[in-house]
């Protein structure tokens, strides 16, 4: 997980669109600290380029999800395989949330909606490089608890409640928080505490649960139910 810090962060675009391509470049481009080191059609384009230039890995990624060849989402399978230390952002429509879902599955980091506004995309850009995932409250409500598949086996669901019931009272309030789609930045604003405790909060939580990412937290807090109890960690 990256600290907050001013490098420069090297976006690449996906999307089998050049004028779409051009317009996130625009976009991107008023953020000093983002610059758009690449650009492929499509996914295996995408992929092609990562392995011949190993030297010019992106930080970030802006996949689109409908493309020919090879499509966003099995792109970003094989990339997150392959270059897990890559953060990647689904762009996507409001009739697309099934397919942003299925990216978040394989390891994407959030999704964007592609009207989002200037500020949004450069937001989401600097989100997921600094370690955070990009799932908004409309994210959290429409695509987590629709897509998310329900476990109705009992003894799964006590199984995954199990991996929240070993975490501390303080690591248990972030993972509701992560859950709910804040940031690091709001959770530390909700609990009083600083950003950096947050990071090593979470850090702690992946690595005590076996975790991927922040992403499979919140998977893992909408499958066990766990949306729907109030109140903080049970006693």
């Amino acid at each position: 997980m990256k600290d907050a810090r001013d490098d420069i962060i090297k976006v690449m675009l996906v999307d089998d669109m050049r004028g779409a391509r051009t317009g996130f470049m625009m976009m991107l481009n008023n953020d000093p600290n983002i610059i758009v080191s690449s650009q492929a059609a499509d996914g295996a384009q995408a992929i092609e380029f990562l392995r011949q230039s190993p030297q010019q890995l992106p930080d970030v990624i802006l996949m689109d999800v409908r493309m020919p060849v090879m499509d966003g989402i099995e792109a970003t399978g094989i990339i997150k395989e392959q270059f897990p230390q890559i953060q990647i952002l689904i762009l996507t429509t409001y009739d697309e949330d099934d397919y942003a879902f299925d990216g978040l599955a394989r390891g994407a980091s959030g999704f964007l909606l592609k009207d989002a506004t200037p500020k949004q995309l450069r937001d989401a850009v600097h989100a997921v490089y600094n370690g955070d995932a990009v799932l908004t409250p409309r994210i959290t409500g429409e695509v987590l608890n629709r897509g998310v598949r329900p476990i109705s086996d009992n003894t799964r669901i006590k199984l995954m409640r199990s991996l929240f019931d070993g975490l501390s009272k303080r690591e248990y309030e972030v993972a509701e928080l992560v859950a709910a789609g804040l940031s690091n930045q709001e959770i530390a604003e909700h609990l009083f505490i600083e950003t950096t405790s947050v990071r090593r909060t979470v850090s702690r939580i992946l690595a005590r649960m076996h975790m991927r990412d922040r992403v499979q937290i919140a998977i893992a807090w909408y499958q066990s139910g766990l949306d729907q109890i109030t109140g903080g960690k049970p006693a």
